[in-house]
């Protein structure tokens, strides 16, 4: 589309009643990112209160209608995904507008290839917009969808302000607090003025927040080292943490922290450690809800994980929808089936599961197979539940094992009937993601009440055992010990088939990393790829392979949210060892020996074996050393020359385990504790750029 189109989605599918909206962009560094905002607007063009505004901290809006669903990785960046249940906005909503924004400073035009892709229910591509002319705007509107003749439409905006995020949300009537505004730009309307609303307005009425079942009231929680896009950030301008010439004579008045928009509904999160155990000793165990200890074969496993995800995906609202919103489920009533019998032919078939959501009358219904221990999808299998899905007229089948999908490389091939009118999609879910989004309501987001949250942790519990088989990717594959091998002897050859699949296991493993530290955390961590704009999964993959096969090293970048630098990882197979670093950027203020006193302090409590590299500007490099040395002489890692000091790498070394698995020995477990250990004693004390 161009801008200032619009188009009838009915016109473009029949599958309209949930769409998903993708906002895309990629950067030459891997580091570009941006905030996604929604705001549901009345008749009058405004929201009727702020919890119409959706946002990082109040993620679902319009009783459940949108969701904002997070980030996930493309070949050239990543793209962020929002779920829009229409049949389920409220009738009071005339328009609902899609705007993102970045902050502390940055503008849209540092990103590439801005765009908006919108698909229906079955995942099919319906549009595609590509947004210009946004180098110096902060914040953009991509699109909006609207009501027109009780029908929904589409149009392509691209409207950027200049004045931020907290512009735009102003001028769509959210309460931004005026010590906030004060400190914003002068300017705070658009860049360019946007498209009049068609049609006459509708009269409405203020309407409470949508809640979920009673519980103690407590504020939302905020991450507190993120930040993102909330108007009563983005209004006041960016300032570094530490400041870097002499302290003043008389320090300024600290300014009054700005409110956050009344916008997010009161929460229930659990505390991260437990309370202190009324046994008698350590040999008596906590009574369980899903109990592991009778578990005995793969069958068991698979009975049980799916009967116990289901019933808390039906019990749980806000976790139901965060798993099913994704693949263009309603909002609505969820009921989930286990072990049921389907007709096929002349035998039967029982899928693991069912999933069935009505809303307004209308049922959208999922087959689930499950597979758990690092057991295989079988493609025979998923194909039959594809062809029965299709006759009875369901409208997804989901795939739940330990594995994790790959864009562009599907875990299972089936034959897709094009003569049938009604189409099917096939999505998957890895027991890692499961748990990251449980981890991300009870820990950081809250849920509706105290029971809600209590069967979180149950589940949790239950996933996390070892003896669940719910443990998430742990087998680097059949090739691992010959490439290996390949690589010592040095045999190993360019487009050898084993090195591609060790290269998509590797990835694989990165992304459960990304989806366990975001957990943890509560912020987003995602993986970076460096990779030309368009370029094909497959050939990337192809060439990294080959770059394997040539240096015998496996690398791999991360993103976490908050923190100064990207998180590089490198596995040298040739010398078994697993190198985790960060470059730290250096301010431009200050004196070179001030700035190495100050990194060291910084790094009080980091490992002594942690290894400092200053980098310098131009092709030299700069002086390096542990910190065990630097501590009591800073100035060593200073350069000779004199040259421009742009920054310094953070690097700790581990030995690499050998197998291929996750058992203590094995090369997952040496990755993930790897980059715990290094995040925990590095990371963590660098959430600002040294000054």
């Amino acid at each position: 589309m161009v801008k200032g189109a619009n188009v009838g989605l009915t016109t473009l599918s029949e599958d309209v009643g949930s769409v998903m909206v993708s906002l895309g962009w990629s950067s030459t560094t891997g580091e570009g990112d941006a905030d996604v905002s929604v705001l549901l607007l009345d008749g009058d063009g405004k929201v009727r209160s702020d919890v119409d505004f959706c946002f990082y901290n109040n993620p679902v809006a319009g009783n459940g209608s949108v969701q904002l669903l997070g980030k996930t990785p493309t070949a050239d960046g990543s793209e962020d995904r929002i779920s829009f249940d229409l049949d389920a906005v409220p009738q009071e909503i005339e328009k609902v507008v899609v705007a993102a924004s970045r902050y502390a400073g940055s503008r849209f035009g540092d990103l590439d290839d801005l765009r908006l892709t919108l698909a229906d229910s079955a995942g099919d591509g319906l549009v595609r917009f590509a947004v210009e002319g946004t180098d110096d705007v902060s914040a953009v509107i991509f699109g909006e969808l609207y009501r027109r003749s009780g029908e929904w439409k589409f149009r392509a905006v691209g409207q950027g302000y200049a004045s931020g995020l907290a512009g735009l949300a102003t001028d769509y009537g959210v309460d931004i607090d005026d010590d906030a505004e004060q400190d914003g730009p002068e300017s705070s309307g658009p860049e360019q003025g946007g498209p009049e609303p068609e049609g006459p307005g509708r009269d409405t009425s203020e309407q409470p927040a949508a809640t979920g079942q009673d519980g103690p009231e407590r504020p939302a929680r905020v991450p507190a080292q993120t930040r993102g896009s909330d108007p009563a950030d983005l209004a006041a301008p960016a300032k570094p943490r530490a400041a870097a010439e002499p302290e003043p004579a008389d320090p300024a008045p600290v300014p009054k922290p700005a409110r956050r928009p009344r916008t997010a509904k009161k929460k229930v999160t659990l505390p991260r450690t437990a309370k202190k155990s009324l046994a008698d000793n350590d040999t008596w165990r906590t009574a369980r809800l899903f109990p592991v200890s009778a578990l005995k074969s793969d069958r068991e496993r698979e009975t049980r994980a799916t009967s116990v995800v289901l019933s808390v995906m039906a019990q749980v609202p806000e976790f139901g929808r965060r798993l099913t919103a994704g693949f263009g489920a309603p909002a609505g009533r969820m009921e989930t089936f286990t072990e049921v019998t389907l007709p096929h032919g002349e035998s039967p078939r029982r899928p693991d599961g069912v999933v069935r959501v009505e809303r307004a009358g209308k049922l959208w219904t999922a087959l689930v197979e499950t597979k758990t221990n690092g057991n295989a999808l079988k493609p025979d299998q998923v194909q039959d539940y594809m062809d029965i899905a299709a006759r009875r007229g369901y409208e997804a089948v989901i795939t739940l094992s330990n594995d994790v999908a790959l864009e562009g490389s599907p875990l299972v091939d089936v034959r897709i009937d094009r003569r049938r009118k009604h189409k099917v999609a096939l999505w998957h879910l890895s027991w890692a993601e499961v748990v990251h989004q449980a981890q991300m309501l009870i820990r950081h987001e809250g849920v509706g009440n105290a029971a809600h949250a209590w069967l979180l942790q149950e589940l949790l519990q239950y996933l996390q055992h070892e003896n669940s088989g719910c443990h998430g990717f742990q087998n680097m594959g059949a090739a691992w010990v010959p490439v290996r091998r390949g690589i010592d002897d040095e045999t190993l050859c360019r487009g050898d088939a084993r090195a591609l699949e060790v290269i998509e296991n590797w990835e694989r493993l990165v992304r459960q990393v990304c989806l366990r530290l975001g957990g943890e955390l509560g912020q987003k961590v995602l993986p970076v790829q460096r990779a030309r704009r368009g370029s094909d999964p497959g050939a990337r993959r192809a060439e990294l392979a080959d770059h394997l096969c040539e240096q015998g090293r496996l690398s791999a970048e991360i993103r976490i949210e908050g923190t100064p630098g990207v998180l590089a990882i490198t596995a040298d197979l040739r010398t078994g060892k697993l190198r985790t670093s960060i470059e730290v950027p250096a301010a431009e203020p200050g004196y070179p020996l001030s700035r190495a006193k100050r990194l060291v302090r910084r790094l009080s409590e980091a490992p002594a074996d942690l290894h400092i590299e200053t980098l310098v500007g131009g092709e030299g490099a700069g002086p390096r050393g542990t910190l065990e040395r630097l501590r009591p002489e800073p100035a060593d890692i200073l350069p000779k020359d004199g040259a421009q000091i742009t920054g310094f790498r953070l690097s700790l070394f581990k030995g690499m385990g050998n197998g291929r698995g996750s058992a203590e020995t094995g090369f997952i477990r040496s990755v993930d504790e790897a980059v715990d250990r290094f995040h925990a004693q590095v990371v963590a004390h660098l959430e600002a750029p040294v000054p």
